[in-house]
């Protein structure tokens, strides 16, 4: 059996990668665990030493890796080359921060010596998703071997070439054999690497589903979990906003990454007074935006990733028009070779529908218009997911307020689309997970934190 890498801008297939046996599986967990426990007595700065050079290789073969992360799964290049540049950032935030998130913490007590340190838990399992497909495996590998553990990557297969890649320069930049091994396993294997007794906590970027299915088998052998799921995220549009500003922000957070992200806008929450003018000016840039070929500098937004993801979307804007939604713009993929679904504008988009309910992830915009910031701030909050969400409005304190109060999310901002930075910690709440990636709280979740007394 074999994964196959296909271009999901022609469907046509780029490569194919034999899957490791139950044996070989075996023995790669076997050499991570010999590899931690070598590892974990490292100094710290001899652990920070490979983020340097492994920043360094990310920004100096930006166009290379940028180039395979479009082909694999059609990234426009520019967000492909900006996203190798982003591992790079994390890498130099870890090599200056490490030492001192890491760090022990005195704790005064009836003792002669009394703090806490932080230790490595030792193999780490990464469940990592194709959308972002070097991202998301450096914001979770490179805080967990700086803190001293062992990483196994189980990539998605549709970027097999990228996790091949990623092992690769890992290794080049001078982690020890073993410390990061690329798993190519199917479902049932992933299960039994999540059994295995030496792998003691697992990240999983991916869908709700996903994640209920991972936690579970891992609450069942008492092992640690951080999920990022899915978000279905609100941007509320308040009657005082810049609404230029503001719809360009959310054109924006709409078609980044062809509208694939967890933490993409998805849901345009907009009183009454302003819903005329944002509907006809989202209108005209969601038309305006370039579907194209992802390779041209060009093209603002690029295939969806798998034929399968397209049909999904379709069906969900179809049934969303059935229900009522307004169809203002797009809703038709092109008859032509590869995976397209057009920028596409749904409005009177209510409860029961799909663009309402469920996750849109691709460059789909759902308005949902509202009467009142009373309003507003309860149909942003009527979600099971708890990613992202975004407030606009020229009163920032007011936006503040709101954002830090009264929307259930893990990241909200204010005037700005959400994005991940290694500088805050990212997450989510409700039904988008638990757990934390980057800032000191990423680099913490894979340590547990041990006590020490001395009389």
């Amino acid at each position: 059996m074999t994964f196959v890498a296909t271009n999901p801008t022609t469907g046509d297939k780029i490569a194919s990668y034999p899957m490791m046996s139950g044996e070989d599986v075996n023995e790669i967990i076997l050499a991570a665990q010999e590899a931690h426990l070598i590892w974990s007595k490292c100094k710290i700065p001899k652990r920070t030493e490979m983020l340097t050079v492994l920043g360094s290789i990310l920004r100096k073969r930006k166009e290379e890796f940028g180039r395979l992360m479009t082909l694999e799964m059609g990234k426009p290049i520019q967000q492909s080359i900006s996203e190798s540049e982003k591992c790079a950032w994390a890498c130099d935030y870890y090599a200056e921060h490490a030492e001192h998130f890491l760090a022990p913490v005195p704790a005064p007590t009836d003792a002669t010596i009394s703090y806490w340190t932080h230790r490595p838990l030792g193999i780490v399992l990464g469940i990592m998703p194709w959308n972002f497909p070097f991202w998301q495996v450096v914001r979770f590998a490179v805080p967990a071997l700086t803190a001293g553990n062992a990483v196994l990557l189980k990539h998605s297969p549709s970027v097999p070439g990228c996790a091949e890649v990623l092992a690769q320069i890992f290794a080049e930049a001078g982690y020890p054999d073993g410390l990061l091994t690329n798993l190519v396993i199917d479902l049932e294997t992933t299960g039994e690497v999540i059994d295995h007794p030496l792998v003691r906590a697992i990240s999983l970027t991916g869908s709700v589903q996903a994640g209920r299915s991972v936690a579970s088998r891992a609450g069942a052998a008492i092992k640690k979990c951080v999920l990022e799921l899915g978000g279905s995220d609100p941007s509320v549009i308040l009657a005082d906003a810049d609404i230029d500003d503001a719809v360009a922000s959310c054109r924006l957070a709409r078609t980044i990454n062809s509208g694939q992200s967890c933490v993409a806008a998805k849901r345009f929450v907009v009183v009454e007074p302003v819903r005329e003018e944002f509907e006809a000016k989202l209108v005209t840039a969601m038309a305006a935006t370039v579907m194209g070929d992802p390779l041209n500098p060009a093209s603002d937004i690029g295939p969806l990733a798998r034929e399968d993801l397209r049909d999904t979307l379709h069906n969900q804007v179809q049934r969303s028009v059935s229900d009522g939604a307004l169809l203002l713009t797009g809703g038709e993929p092109p008859d032509e070779p590869g995976w397209w679904y057009p920028p596409t504008v749904l409005t009177n988009v209510g409860p029961g529908m799909a663009a309402y309910e469920e996750e849109l992830f691709g460059p789909v915009a759902s308005i949902l218009p509202v009467c009142s910031e009373e309003e507003a701030i309860r149909v942003a909050n009527d979600t099971a997911y708890g990613l992202g969400a975004s407030v606009y409005t020229e009163d920032s304190a007011r936006g503040e307020r709101i954002a830090a109060e009264l929307i259930d999310a893990g990241n909200c901002f204010v005037n700005g689309i959400v994005k991940s930075d290694p500088r805050l910690p990212f997450g989510g709440t409700k039904d988008s997970g638990y757990g934390r990636e980057l800032s000191p709280l990423g680099i913490l979740e894979f340590t547990y934190p041990k006590t020490i007394w001395v009389k």
